[in-house]
């Protein structure tokens, strides 16, 4: 009971310092992101976690639907690269790639296989409350006339890289181009290990923490 009692207290205050916000890529073999419009805080974590197929999460802008970021503005931007979920099955594992959010400034984001983007696999975080054309509909709607861009040399970049047992649950213009003291790109801290790393406790930990928030 004592036992119980510590790791309760100890995942309350895991809790009260970080959130992590879980994103399952392509559930039921679908070219989606579960959920696709999210709101996150400044310091909050996004995992995404690779279900099927071979998909990426790599961030653009508004304007430019499924091309890299890079392309178009000074920003880096994040590419998780290709994450082929039946190498990791085959050892009962799940791919997992997670940022952690700097600031509200919107992310949208895409995947870089073959045409999937242009079929409606994207996605928004922290979509602009003040502007009612930048909405993930509307991005949606470029990008079905967009040519999907792999980023150059296909480098992986702006997150960490990890895996889990099973899943866990549950941008230029005025607005959103990135400044020389206020980047776009996400950044993982030492705190992000934990929950992309292998193992029942993390699962455990990832699940209680969404409990608690």
């Amino acid at each position: 009971m004592q036992f119980s009692t510590l790791l309760v207290s100890a995942l309350a205050s895991i809790a009260s310092a970080q959130k992590t916000w879980v994103v399952t890529v392509a559930q039921n073999g679908s070219l989606t992101y579960s959920p696709n419009n999210i709101k996150a805080q400044p310091g909050e974590f996004v995992q995404f976690q690779f279900l099927a197929g071979n998909h990426t999460v790599t961030q653009s802008t508004f304007d430019k639907p499924c091309q890299p970021i890079a392309m178009h503005t000074n920003a880096t931007g994040f590419h998780s690269g290709f994450q082929p979920v039946a190498a990791s099955a085959s050892m009962g594992m799940v791919p997992t790639y997670t940022i952690q959010i700097n600031n509200t400034n919107p992310l949208w984001l895409y995947c870089a296989q073959g045409r999937h983007c242009e079929n409606g696999m994207a996605m928004v975080i922290n979509e602009p409350a003040a502007n009612a054309t930048r909405t993930l509909e509307n991005y949606k709607k470029l990008a079905a006339n967009a040519q999907t861009v792999l980023p150059g040399n296909a480098t992986v970049g702006g997150g960490q890289p990890g895996s889990t047992d099973t899943p866990t649950s549950g941008t230029p213009t005025d607005e959103d181009t990135p400044t020389s003291s206020q980047s776009t790109q996400p950044t993982v801290e030492a705190g992000a290990g934990m929950l992309s790393a292998p193992g029942t406790f993390a699962l455990f930990a990832a699940g209680a923490i969404a409990l608690f928030l």
